[in-house]
């Protein structure tokens, strides 16, 4: 429902701030929530009423507190009711995902592509998931009982205006100014998905949003994250928030120079961790590919000196890259994803030691380092998170809006909601 008036945005504030604070700290009371939100018992009370009745809270066992009177009952995100959608138009395919509350996948498919380099095919294939995916839902297939979708993620491979949602550029897949957000739309016109939230955004941005909303790393803040497929990329997640920068291009890292002189990179400049790290640098790849990838990662697991050296060079460069990231962010952690991450410890032991080597001459300990957790769901599962992460931060959404308006594109009413 559109918010009209002052109460109903404050309304809406207070809903999603329980949803939140939940999501946080599963198993808080009513009591406690009211305390922590300095909301008060009865305001608390009623609003969570109503958020168990849409399906977003649920109560589960009650809390023996040993104190006289009714026993506190811990609320908890319901994961039976309520779904996202969560798409990746990737590189090679198309990946779909249906998530609960709490990220676990309920359904997921892959779609390979019959010509990448049309951005109409790719994204119809995606809207075309995304509905057998809403069908299965609101059917109930799979067990579990009929689910509502709440909204729609997408996680693209270039640089993304949120706000209007066009892909401006994708080198990879040579799309320029792709107005995925009216394609999608027009294929979900007359069904189920029809006037549902969507967002989009840039594929390492969402796959730090999995992280982030998804594996109770909330405390993980600062949190960056980065992806390694045929390019690099990097998400940032700042004070609960995304750093998306001025145009929404923010963690385009693969153009940081890490070499003066070094390789030609794609977009002109010479050295970028694009032309040093990214996949698409690396033997073998000069048309990147799921096959190509494989060859490598068996090239070097049968110790090929050319593959395995150019992959430690590789790794040595992005430990370089994870140092430059450390002194800019300062994170709690910096995930690594990707698709070369089939390279393994080939690729991230190098990293490791470069890194390791850097803390050592500054006396100061590293940020922590991991893998995603996610594998090759992580961006489509990002989406999913990008969708929950809008929905329950409703001054985002207006902002956005109004930035939109300026522009001079309306934004749907939800964008208000």
């Amino acid at each position: 429902m559109p918010v009209t008036g002052d109460h109903q945005l404050l309304k809406q504030l207070n809903r999603m701030a329980l949803v939140r604070q939940v999501s946080t700290q599963p198993g808080l009371s009513r009591a406690s929530l009211a305390e922590v939100l300095g909301l008060t018992k009865s305001t608390v009370s009623m609003l969570v009423r109503e958020l168990m009745d849409e399906g977003w809270l649920v109560e589960r066992d009650l809390i023996a507190t040993g104190d006289v009177g009714r026993r506190a009952t811990p609320l908890h995100l319901d994961p039976g009711r309520l779904a996202l959608l969560g798409a990746e138009i990737g590189v090679d395919e198309v990946r779909v995902v249906a998530t609960n509350l709490l990220g676990e996948v309920l359904d997921m498919r892959v779609l390979p592509y019959d010509e990448s380099r049309d951005p109409a095919h790719c994204i119809e294939l995606a809207a075309a998931g995304l509905l057998r995916l809403a069908r299965r839902l609101g059917s109930g297939a799979g067990g579990g009982g009929a689910r509502r979708v709440l909204g729609i993620g997408v996680g693209l491979h270039g640089g993304v205006d949120e706000m209007l949602g066009v892909l401006r550029y994708a080198p990879h897949l040579g799309w320029r100014n792709v107005d995925v957000d009216e394609q999608l739309r027009a294929h979900f016109a007359g069904t189920a998905l029809e006037g549902l939230p969507l967002y989009m955004q840039n594929e390492a941005n969402v796959a730090a949003l999995a992280e982030f909303e998804f594996t109770g790393q909330s405390g993980t803040d600062p949190l960056v994250y980065l992806s390694i497929g045929y390019g690099v990329g990097a998400g940032v997640i700042v004070g609960d928030n995304l750093l998306t920068g001025l145009n929404g291009f923010a963690g385009e890292v693969g153009h940081a120079i890490l070499q003066e002189n070094g390789p030609v990179c794609s977009c002109g400049r010479r050295g970028c961790a694009d032309a040093l790290i990214g996949l698409a640098s690396l033997p073998g790849m000069e048309k990147p590919s799921r096959a190509a990838l494989e060859r490598l990662v068996e090239q070097v697991a049968q110790g090929q000196h050319e593959a395995c050296a150019a992959v430690a060079a590789a790794g040595g460069q992005l430990g370089v890259l994870l140092n430059n990231l450390w002194v800019a962010f300062d994170p709690m952690a910096i995930v690594i994803g990707g698709p070369a991450l089939r390279l393994g410890d080939a690729l991230v032991e190098p990293a490791c030691r470069v890194l390791a080597a850097y803390a050592d001459a500054a006396m100061l300990s590293a940020p922590e380092l991991r893998t995603s957790r996610f594998g090759a769901d992580a961006v489509a599962i990002g989406a999913a998170a990008l969708a929950r992460h809008r929905l329950t931060r409703p001054l985002d959404l207006q902002s956005m809006a109004r930035r939109t308006d300026k522009a001079g594109r309306h934004k749907p009413a939800y964008f208000l909601q």
